[in-house]
C-alpha cells in the first residue's frame, strides 16, 4: 500500500519529511513517517474502521501502566478508509536478556480479579471473544481453543488425527485446572522474540494481543520460535518464580499459538500441530 500525499496531509502531523515502508509484521502495514521535530512509527489497516487499534492501544497502555517499556500510542483514527495508529520511533540496538525476563515478570506481576480484556477482536481468520470470565479453564477452552480449531475446520485443515488427540488435550488441560488456581496475570498475547525491542540496551515489549490469563500462556509462546536464552528464564525465575514442573504443561498452550499459525499461513504447520497433540 502506497501512500499519497493527499492521505499523509490529513495525518495530525505537522511538517512531514518523508515516509517509507518497513518491516512491521503480517497484520498491518507499517511505516516510518519523519516529520520535522519527531519520528514516528505507523501502523495501517486498510479498508478498517477507526476502533481498529483499540484493542491494542488497551494493551500498551496496561503494560505502561505495570511499568512495562513499551511504545506509546500517540494519534490513532481514519483516513479515507484506513485505520492508522502512530506511535513513538525507537532507534534499536542489542540489550540483555535478564534484563528482559525481569520486564516480563514485572508485567506478569500486574493482576485482575477475572480472565480476558473486556472486549472482542477480530484476526483473519477468527473472532478473539476477549469478555471476562471468571474461570480459566473456560475461557481458554471455549474462548480461545473451540473458535480456533472450528477456524481450522472451515480451511480444511483439521483431521480426525487433530480432532482425537485435541480432546484428550482439553480433558487433560481441564483435569489440571480443576485442582490448580490460575492468577489473572496481564499477559502479551503474543510474546515471540520478534515483539522484543532493545534501545540503549532496555528492552521493550512491542504489538501485544494482551489479555489476563495464566502467565505460563505467555512463558509457552517464548519457547515456540527460540530467541530467548536461559539468562531471560533465570531472571524471570528469580522475579517471579515458576515451579519445576512448568515444562510439562506448555505443550497446551503452544498448541494454541502452533494452531493459529495453521490457520493463517497452511499446513506448512500442520506437522508442528500434529507433534504437540500426539502428546496426548
Amino acid at each position: 500500500m502506497k501512500l499519497t500525499s493527499t492521505w499523509l496531509k490529513q495525518l495530525p502531523v505537522e511538517n512531514i519529511v518523508s515516509c517509507k515502508n518497513i518491516h512491521g509484521g503480517d497484520t498491518n502495514q507499517a511505516y516510518q513517517v519523519k516529520a520535522s521535530t519527531q519520528t514516528y512509527f505507523m501502523k495501517v489497516q486498510p479498508n478498517n474502521t477507526v476502533t481498529y487499534f483499540d484493542h491494542e492501544i488497551r494493551g500498551l497502555k496496561e503494560m505502561a501502566q505495570a511499568g512495562v517499556n513499551t511504545l506509546k500510542p500517540l494519534f490513532h483514527g481514519q483516513i479515507d478508509g484506513d485505520a492508522y495508529l502512530l506511535l513513538n520511533w525507537l532507534e534499536t540496538d542489542v540489550g540483555s536478556q535478564a534484563a528482559l525476563g525481569r520486564q516480563v515478570a514485572k508485567l506478569h506481576q500486574k493482576h485482575a480479579e477475572a480472565f480476558g480484556f473486556g472486549d472482542v477482536t477480530k484476526n483473519r481468520v477468527l473472532i478473539k471473544d476477549n469478555n471476562w470470565n471468571k474461570s480459566w479453564v473456560d475461557f481458554y477452552v471455549h474462548q480461545r481453543l473451540v473458535p480456533e480449531v472450528a477456524a481450522a475446520k472451515k480451511l480444511g485443515r483439521w483431521n480426525d488425527f487433530r480432532a482425537e488427540h485435541f480432546q484428550r488435550l482439553v480433558a487433560k488441560f481441564s483435569d489440571y485446572y480443576a485442582k490448580h488456581k490460575v492468577t489473572p496475570s496481564l499477559c502479551h498475547g503474543d510474546l515471540w522474540f520478534g515483539n522484543v525491542l532493545f534501545q540503549k540496551g532496555q528492552p521493550y515489549l512491542i504489538d501485544p494481543d494482551a489479555i489476563y490469563g495464566d502467565r505460563e500462556f505467555d512463558l509457552a509462546m517464548t519457547t515456540v520460535f527460540g530467541g530467548f536464552n536461559n539468562q531471560f528464564y533465570q531472571s524471570y525465575y528469580e522475579e517471579y518464580p515458576f515451579d519445576m514442573n512448568l515444562a510439562q504443561r506448555l505443550d497446551w498452550y503452544r498448541f494454541y499459538y502452533l494452531c493459529m499459525h495453521l490457520c493463517l499461513f497452511g499446513e506448512s504447520y500442520g506437522g508442528a500441530v500434529d507433534e504437540i497433540l500426539s502428546h496426548f
